[in-house]
């Protein structure tokens, strides 16, 4: 009887250290500012109470305490987390070896949009045409310095598919970040500012328009990817996988985040 009773206890001992080992695994996670604090915090949740398994998230450029590298860079480096989520395009992040292309899974698409300052009146960006006549008659326009990463890239390349970069580039300044972007529409010194993605969080002094219609910008693909030296990969699989389900696509929503499908 003896035997049995210390038996039983030998192996719920090892029951309860195996599922002590499961809720401490940790699961690092690298996430682009603009996908939103708030949103992933909630996903991150909701990841936590079904699994059982932690998230420690590092967030990339693009946030408001942003670090010198954007999430692209950081994997290039060689600073992959377990899983890490990238802007397109990222030839240089995939063909670093860091990520498993295999493990590419498109989670959402980030918008752009257009800001002026706060209680000025809102142009018609509805159409094609009309961020057109928008963008000619501006006094000042303002973008991010393509250069830095994604969003001056994606604000030059509007301009390139409208067929305004000649046209606009005496009016044209560039800046470092988007909120320095922010603070010259904020204080008049730009009329316009191409950007920022239409799900970030604005500063004080300024008003988002709204997002430009496909004919004038086009949504960038955000895609997550499994590090090839993930220390757990098959939770760091089921985050990612997590982060592509129907739950998740509802937060995207709520956060302006177009939908992947």
């Amino acid at each position: 009887m003896k035997f049995l009773v210390s038996s039983l206890l030998f192996a719920a001992l090892l029951l309860g250290n195996a599922y002590l080992a499961h809720a401490q695994t940790e699961i690092t996670l690298l996430v682009p500012g603009p996908m939103g604090r708030e949103t992933m915090d909630k996903l991150i949740a909701g990841f936590e109470s079904k699994t059982g398994d932690k998230v420690k998230v590092t967030y990339g450029q693009g946030s408001r305490d942003t670090p010198p590298y954007g999430t692209r860079q950081l994997v290039a480096r060689g600073q992959a987390l377990d899983v890490s989520i990238m802007f397109a395009p990222y030839p240089p992040a995939v063909e670093s070896g860091n990520v498993d292309p295999k493990s590419a899974t498109t989670l959402a698409r980030i918008v752009l949009g257009l800001t002026v300052q706060k209680g000025a009146s809102k142009p018609d960006i509805s159409t094609t045409a009309a961020v057109k006549r928008t963008l000619l008659a501006a006094k000042s326009i303002v973008i991010v310095d393509p250069s830095t990463g994604t969003l001056g890239g994606q604000a030059m390349d509007s301009l390139k598919k409208l067929g305004l970069v000649e046209q606009v580039r005496p009016k044209l300044k560039t800046v470092e970040g988007s909120q320095d972007a922010e603070a010259m529409v904020a204080k008049g010194e730009a009329e316009l500012f191409i950007g920022p993605e239409v799900s970030d969080r604005l500063r004080e002094g300024v008003d988002l328009v709204g997002a430009l219609p496909r004919g004038a910008s086009t949504p960038i693909d955000v895609v997550g990817y499994v590090s090839t030296k993930a220390k757990d990969p098959k939770a760091a699989k089921a985050l990612l996988q997590y982060l592509a389900s129907p739950e998740a696509e509802a937060a995207y929503k709520a956060a302006r985040l177009e939908p992947a499908h």
